[in-house]
């Protein structure tokens, strides 16, 4: 059986979703027609985003008694990577079949891979975690959710904790998914008291690093 394109079908589930005022409601079909092996998840690479490897690196990241929030853990390959730099890790998805599938993936894993809503996320996340993933989640949402979902990935950073965003940058009007960041949606991942430490652009794409001043 010949596959459809991913990320021609992930458009197509995208649009039926908004068209009856469900902006995340295609995650959970398009992982479902994944599960039956129907398409492929267009963002599941081989490997750990590179542009967080590389930052890790860099920073010679160290998680060993601190923890880590992976948002929109999109089959588990950057989870897997911070856990496996000593973190206690939660990734969260909206699908809870994207959470049955990494599961089974990775079944000795150490990660707490759970279904929750971005939009609408768990009071005890606020303000809990040492560092915070964000790679290529807000950028799936439509435009007019964006600022509300910077907000929210914001409030999970712990005083003296990281942000780091990763995101397609904005070059025109996609029809999306994705919804590439603009600059000034960037920067705003800054509100909240959380201070830019570094803020990149590379080949179409951003990497930027925020603080919250530890209290």
């Amino acid at each position: 059986m010949v596959q459809p394109d991913p990320d021609v079908r992930s458009r197509e589930l995208a649009r039926e979703s908004l068209a009856v005022d469900d902006p995340t409601g295609w995650f959970e079909r398009l992982y479902g027609e994944a599960e039956s092996g129907v398409v492929a998840v267009p963002w599941d690479r081989g490997s750990p985003h590179v542009m967080l490897v590389e930052w890790a690196r860099e920073r010679e990241i160290e998680g060993r008694g601190r923890r880590a929030l992976v948002v929109g853990f999109g089959l588990g390959r950057d989870a897997e990577f911070i856990a496996g730099l000593g973190f206690e890790t939660v990734a969260f998805d909206v699908s809870q079949t994207a959470v049955r599938m990494t599961k089974a993936r990775y079944p000795e894993s150490t990660v707490e891979y759970t279904a929750a809503n971005l939009l609408e996320p768990p009071e005890q996340w606020r303000e809990a975690f040492d560092l915070v993933v964000e790679s290529l989640t807000v950028q799936s949402l439509p435009v007019e959710l964006h600022r509300r979902a910077i907000v929210e990935v914001g409030r999970f950073v712990a005083p003296g904790g990281t942000l780091l965003v990763i995101s397609a940058a904005a070059d025109g009007e996609p029809p999306g998914p994705p919804w590439p960041l603009t600059r000034a949606e960037i920067e705003a991942f800054g509100a909240g008291g959380l201070e830019p430490v570094r803020i990149e652009h590379s080949d179409g794409r951003w990497r930027a690093e925020f603080r919250r001043p530890a209290a």
